[in-house]
């Protein structure tokens, strides 16, 4: 995931990531970090400030690459509905292939250990934007119901967060069949053909 940073960098992030998804952030020093990772604490202080430095690092490395597999063939030209499958597959996919970066995402996105610049930078370079667009294509074109698409991108990545943690604790096997549903379902949650929810007592969505 740390490709593009250099050796010391790299060897302090991977080390970081491994050692909050053993402990936990709190437990996680510079000493610790510099003992695990063979890089002396001066060549770390050389590359970041302190602690939370690296965290914030950390987050806009994985949220970054993240968005690079996640939006991997998502500009071709086909319709919607096979752009709409085809990231959040890859979503599931990147969730079960990197699950200590699903889980640091998942637990430390809202923290106020990462600083809102590091934040910005990251969404710059991530996925629910392109794929907010995607909704609201989808709505004006009949296709999805009225709502607000980050809204609804986040009700679904909320669904397959579940599904991955259940995978994760072997509660289910992720197999492709499932996964092929559970998008399927996502799509038909707000697709406009398939809503007949009642808004009130003479009109339907």
């Amino acid at each position: 995931m740390f490709e593009k940073y250099n050796k010391v960098q790299r060897a302090v992030l991977e080390t970081t990531l491994e050692l909050i998804s053993e402990k936990d952030l709190q437990a996680t020093s510079m000493a610790l970090i510099s003992q695990r990772s063979g890089v002396s604490t001066g060549s770390i202080y050389h590359y970041f400030q302190s602690k939370e430095d690296i965290i914030n690092e950390l987050y806009k490395g994985i949220v970054k690459f993240n968005g690079e597999v996640v939006l991997k063939d998502f500009y071709i030209r086909e319709s919607i509905q096979e752009r709409f499958k085809r990231i959040w597959e890859n979503v599931i996919r990147f969730n079960m292939n990197y699950p200590k970066g699903f889980q640091f995402i998942e637990q430390y996105s809202f923290s106020p250990y990462i600083d809102e610049a590091a934040k910005q930078e990251a969404c710059k370079g991530g996925w629910c934007g392109p794929l907010s667009k995607l909704y609201a294509e989808a709505i004006e074109q009949q296709l999805f119901i009225e709502l607000e698409p980050r809204l609804m991108v986040q009700m679904h990545f909320g669904s397959v967060v579940y599904l991955t943690k259940a995978y994760f604790q072997k509660n289910i096997d992720l197999t492709n069949e499932i996964i092929q549903t559970v998008i399927h379902s996502c799509w038909n949650a707000v697709s406009k053909h398939n809503c007949t929810c009642k808004l009130s007592d003479n009109s339907y969505c």
